[in-house]
């Protein structure tokens, strides 16, 4: 593992209380067209039982960092440094065989996309039962009636049978069930949910998310859930971690979040949420601009290029000085916390009701 240059990093809580810590990451990629800087000094904790929502843009790091975690990146392009600790386990640098044995029995994830995750070419039962073959030492037979247990533990009608089913044969919905018990069927410790509800109507995501709800509840599964949809982050998170850019902009408890946020890139994730309460004239508020290139990151604050208080902000500070996050809540952000109070009091506020 390639150890890189890095700035000094920001203060983070101390202590191996927690199940999961991830310390000062960093995941660069080597591309033809240079480096990108994918995660860029990342720290979070999670406690045991409780689940974490990361939120961000597409491109700010979310999924890499959770790729991170599991060992999934290529190393033939992947430099990574920092710490990632799983219940006293050292994950940064363990050998594949290391974390092959860790994945599917102590982490899992649900993916993105379940209709690419699964393979086509063999019956939603079997890829179930492989995990739970391999870690557990199970007979096929074994496997097979936990596939079954773990298709009606998640909802899907008549297990006994559509055990045989390949993929293609079952809705966007149930796939997404299906891909939850194959990430369930070893009762692993931690459990990465990549935008579980994509591309799902909203009674299906209310479902999908209500089942991760109640499977941890019986479990005591930790669940870091990915996703760009504050509204999901409301129904489900204990605490969250904004991303932007790669970085860390902001963390709290998502009554924080949600209700007192003090970063204006939050500010513009919750301003530009149409609410029933608004009239129909009046247009959603987005956020201006586009996101930095990863390849060649602004200095200073990554955001300054889109944010609308940079001028109040004494000197060139959001330019050149990068902003760093503070120990437990608290916001990336060179405003004062009286700058950031009175601005979310008359400005933003007002938005959001």
């Amino acid at each position: 593992m390639t150890i890189l240059t890095k700035p000094e990093a920001e203060p983070v809580p101390q202590g191996s209380e927690h199940f999961l810590s991830v310390r000062d990451l960093y995941v660069q990629f080597a591309t033809e067209d240079g480096t990108v800087k994918a995660v860029d000094g990342l720290s979070f904790d999670l406690d045991r039982g409780k689940t974490l929502g990361i939120v961000g843009e597409s491109g700010s790091g979310k999924s890499v960092t959770n790729m991170a975690i599991l060992g999934l990146h290529n190393p033939r392009n992947t430099t990574i440094a920092g710490e990632i600790v799983l219940d006293g386990q050292e994950l940064t640098g363990a050998s594949p065989k290391t974390l092959e044995k860790l994945r599917g029995k102590k982490m899992s994830m649900v993916f993105q996309d379940s209709l690419t995750a699964l393979s086509p070419y063999y019956t939603v039962g079997r890829q179930i039962a492989e995990p739970y073959m391999k870690h557990m030492g199970a007979s096929k037979k074994e496997a097979r009636d936990r596939a079954v247990e773990m298709l009606r533990r998640v909802g899907i009608p008549q297990p006994q049978t559509r055990v045989d089913d390949y993929p293609h044969q079952f809705s966007g919905g149930m796939r997404q069930r299906a891909m939850i018990a194959m990430a369930l069927v070893c009762d692993p410790d931690l459990v990465i949910a990549d935008e579980p509800t994509t591309a799902l109507d909203v009674t299906v995501q209310a479902q999908i998310l209500d089942l991760l709800k109640d499977l941890q509840q019986e479990s005591g599964t930790s669940i870091i859930l990915i996703t760009h949809d504050l509204g999901v982050i409301a129904h489900t998170a204990d605490d969250v971690v904004v991303m932007y850019a790669g970085r860390a902009v902001e963390r709290g408890t998502v009554r924080d979040i949600l209700k007192t946020p003090e970063h204006p890139y939050a500010w513009g994730l919750l301003g530009s949420i149409p609410r029933l309460s608004s009239s129909v004239d009046v247009p959603l508020a987005p956020i201006p601009g586009s996101p930095p290139s990863l390849l060649n990151p602004p200095p200073g604050c990554p955001f300054h290029t889109r944010c609308a208080f940079v001028d109040q902000v004494e000197g060139d500070r959001c330019r050149t000085e990068r902003p760093v996050l503070p120990e437990g809540r608290g916001s990336a952000c060179h405003l004062t916390a009286d700058q950031k109070r009175d601005i979310f009091i008359e400005q933003i506020q007002p938005r959001l009701r």
